[in-house]
């Protein structure tokens, strides 16, 4: 996040009362900048000035009605507070149309300046920061997805751009929704396989009974159902990379013929004795620690050191919560252009959820939550103000919709981990996905 804004230029041609605000706003812990004319004043606030402009209307050669028409011109979102006399009030409610953020009449209490300038730099330190995420990711284009100014972020890109054309196996680790995927398809892009195929596999999402057709192939009569020719995914990737996703959850009877594969660089299909060569990078990915023997669990240890060439960790969220508002701005705008909207302001209860949140989901789950922000749906949208009328039923009803996308989204969309992680019965937890409308299958893999 940038710095608080707390600079005020303050114009008036009256040297005592210039001199007195300018105490009281030093006084109240702002910045004040005095300026004694609307000259003097446009030379110094420019585009992206960190703070606001508080001036007289009622000054000699340029007043403060025109210096807002200047003003405007430089930077359109500058807020500007006019202070006025009595017969001046209603040209500046007229100007208030056009876009003047407050008026402050004379003979006016220091404490109602000083009132008017916090709100306005609040205002102000919003925009700014909106406004330096968009850039930043712009600047940031060359290495999307792989969003982040952390020195982790650093490191890894380092470490993909380095080992990407080496040709070695990598295993990337990582909690769920960090984005194993976006790491391994790095990795294929800048390698000099890129023209080649990237075939991903899931290994925790297919069925024991044909993840082995799934990956080795078979030929007609293999097994009862198999009519027809199969190219196995190891073999589809030849040339190219072959991405295995939760490589801790492959049965252990297909870990020996994998482990064959990585060595020999050759595959069996199921029902033939024809031994194919295959010319293939593999990139596995785990969410545990398969170095440790206990989280290993049935996992063979040659396969891990076999496997285990190069290591890749992506940090979750919480090490790097430095990059959490980027990385969120990239997905706010990626959503609103997908709705065809223009992406909203990231308002302070926004931002204070990005700080605060330990976003358990990581990549996954931010995204998820600036799509709702998108759609106005998020704690302190359109959505969320209408329900704070609504009855204590409709409340709970509500908050309970939140709590399950959220399990969802931590969990990547499996349900037995996000039932184990709401404590709810199998069925209780698909009538809730029908009542509230959710679907399940957004929240699944990685983006």
């Amino acid at each position: 996040m940038s710095e608080p804004c707390r600079r005020v230029a303050f114009v008036d041609d009256d040297e005592d009362l210039r001199r007195a605000n300018v105490q009281s706003l030093e006084l109240a812990g702002f910045e004040a900048l005095p300026f004694a004319g609307a000259e003097e004043a446009l030379a110094t606030v420019g585009a992206d000035f960190p703070g606001i402009v508080v001036s007289d209307i009622r000054m000699p050669r340029m007043d403060g009605l025109q210096l807002f028409a200047r003003l405007k011109t430089v930077d359109p979102d500058l807020p500007v507070i006019l202070v006025t006399g009595h017969g001046d009030i209603a040209m500046a409610v007229e100007a208030m149309r056009e876009g003047v953020y407050d008026f402050v009449a004379k003979p006016y209490a220091a404490e109602r300046l000083v009132a008017s300038v916090r709100r306005a730099l609040e205002k102000r330190e919003l925009v700014l920061e909106n406004r330096r995420l968009r850039r930043a990711v712009e600047r940031a284009a060359e290495d999307l997805p792989l969003i982040g100014d952390t020195p982790a972020m650093e490191r890894l890109r380092h470490t993909i751009r380095h080992i990407a054309d080496a040709d070695v196996d990598v295993l990337v680790e990582g909690e769920t929704g960090t984005g194993k995927e976006v790491v391994a398809g790095q990795l294929h892009r800048l390698s000099r396989r890129r023209d080649r195929p990237f075939v991903a596999v899931n290994c925790g999402a297919l069925p024991e009974s044909v993840i082995e057709s799934e990956l080795f192939g078979h030929e007609p009569g293999a097994f009862t159902g198999a009519q027809r020719k199969r190219i196995g995914r190891i073999e589809h990737a030849d040339g190219g990379t072959l991405f295995l996703d939760e490589i801790e959850s492959m049965p252990a009877s297909l870990q020996v013929r994998l482990l064959r594969v990585l060595e020999a660089r050759e595959v069996t299909p199921l029902g033939t004795n024809e031994v194919r060569p295959v010319d293939l990078r593999v990139v596995a990915a785990t969410k545990v620690d398969l170095g440790d023997p206990a989280r290993r669990a049935d996992f063979r240890e040659d396969l891990f050191y076999r496997l285990n060439v190069v290591t890749i960790r992506i940090p979750p969220l919480r090490e790097r919560r430095a990059d959490v508002p980027l990385l969120f701005a990239h997905f706010l705008t990626r959503a609103a252009e997908r709705f065809r909207s223009e992406p909203p302001a990231v308002t302070e209860a926004v931002r204070r959820r990005l700080l605060e949140h330990d976003w358990p989901g990581n990549v996954r789950e931010l995204a998820h939550f600036a799509e709702r922000v998108a759609l106005g749906l998020a704690e302190d949208g359109p959505a969320a103000r209408a329900a704070a009328g609504t009855s204590l039923p409709q409340r709970i009803e509500a908050y309970e919709a939140e709590l399950i996308r959220e399990a969802l989204a931590a969990n990547g969309g499996d349900v037995r981990s996000t039932i184990e992680a709401l404590g709810i019965p199998r069925k209780t937890f698909y009538d809730k996905l029908a009542r509230h409308g959710i679907d399940r299958g957004r929240y699944a893999r990685d983006r």
